[in-house]
């Protein structure tokens, strides 16, 4: 009998050794980028961590619980969408480089053009937001841009390396457009072992100052989340962004849960013309990983932003809300707050330099 058990534990390892040495699943950091991993203040017990104590659930919940409601529990009948996400197919690469725009590509993935500069951040053009094509995969009408639809870029701007946030095959696919990828410390492992060149990463930790082209500025600053492609977790850091131009400032929010964070970096460096906030794949039992629709409400106050666009909906079903309740409630709830919540189609351009920008309530069609 002991001889069985042996053979099997040994057969699950072998599979498993065998799945994760695919290419999608990363490379894990070594030699000088695990030296400056360990020498980061947020570095302890070999995993980054969080400024606050963050566990992966919230009390009360366990992970047999989660899991049940996740698979067995009836399902809400709108968890995905009953027709075609609507979207406008907006040419990127016509898009004249004095216009400075936001384009929302589905999920959390958006274009910026600003100063002259083009920005992609956390590109998913795939059909599934997974290591895997057969789960997760895109509504339908959420999923019109490819990795064929972007331009060359001055900046591919990563915020974690969670698999829909970092997907390998858009990665892959844009590499020779990309002039310089801005991430943080140990995605830059990933993106070697997917052929970017070791000097084109800008790979630093929160607190970090990067200088970029026509006088923009980028700062690495804290998110309440979690990383990882394969069983351990926190290997490398996620963070959210400040990016400052001439002309404009933004808040790029990243994965995030409700913290103190949000009020530091609004106090630090608000106010924010535009803060860019996840809203979606929430669930009670993970709030401190992902925020809840009134704490989006509550961070984009504690940011200072005159404009917010939420993201991270609309595209994958990844929790077990409504596929349109994160813009439901994330706009109700903004109004008590007279709070500007911009929320275009996916693909819509949004014009940075208007005060007044308003769109359609989309998802209720």
């Amino acid at each position: 009998m002991i001889y069985a058990i042996i053979t099997i534990a040994v057969l699950i390892i072998l599979l498993y050794l065998t799945i994760t040495s695919r290419a999608v699943f990363g490379a894990e950091a070594k030699g000088k980028r695990l030296e400056r991993m360990q020498q980061s203040k947020h570095y302890k017990n070999k995993q980054f961590q969080n400024l606050t104590y963050t566990p992966s659930l919230t009390e009360g919940y366990s992970m047999p619980k989660v899991m049940y409601n996740f698979f067995f529990k009836k399902k809400d009948p709108l968890l995905k969408p009953l027709k075609n996400i609507p979207s406008v197919h907006t040419d990127l690469k016509s898009i004249p480089k004095d216009q400075d725009v936001f384009v929302w590509l589905g999920h959390s993935s958006y274009y910026i053009q600003t100063d002259g500069i083009s920005f992609l951040i956390d590109p998913v053009l795939s059909s599934y937001g997974s290591p895997f094509k057969f789960f997760n995969k895109a509504f339908t009408g959420a999923d019109i841009f490819k990795p064929e639809d972007i331009p060359n870029l001055d900046y591919l701007v990563i915020t974690h390396d969670h698999y829909d946030h970092l997907d390998y095959p858009t990665v892959k696919a844009i590499k020779n457009k990309v002039e310089k990828v801005i991430l943080p410390l140990g995605v830059g492992a990933h993106l070697e072992k997917w052929g970017y060149k070791p000097e084109q990463l800008i790979e630093e930790e929160w607190g970090t100052e990067a200088v970029l082209k026509n006088n923009i500025k980028i700062t690495f600053t804290p998110a309440r989340h979690f990383s990882g492609r394969k069983v351990k977790r926190n290997v490398t850091l996620w963070t959210s962004y400040v990016l400052e131009t001439p002309t404009k400032k933004l808040f790029l929010g990243g994965d995030s849960g409700y913290d103190t964070h949000f009020k530091m970096i609004g106090e630090k460096y608000g106010p924010f013309d535009y803060a860019i906030i996840e809203n979606g794949q929430y669930n009670e039992a993970w709030k401190y990983i992902h925020a809840l629709p009134e704490d989006v409400v509550q961070a984009s106050i504690d940011v200072n932003a005159k404009n917010i666009i939420p993201v991270h909906s609309s595209k994958f079903a990844l929790a077990l809300h409504a596929w349109n309740e994160p813009l439901e409630k994330v706009t109700r709830l903004a109004k008590d707050k007279n709070l500007h919540i911009l929320t275009p189609l996916i693909g819509e351009p949004v014009d940075l330099n208007k005060s007044d920008n308003q769109f359609k309530i989309w998802w209720e069609d």
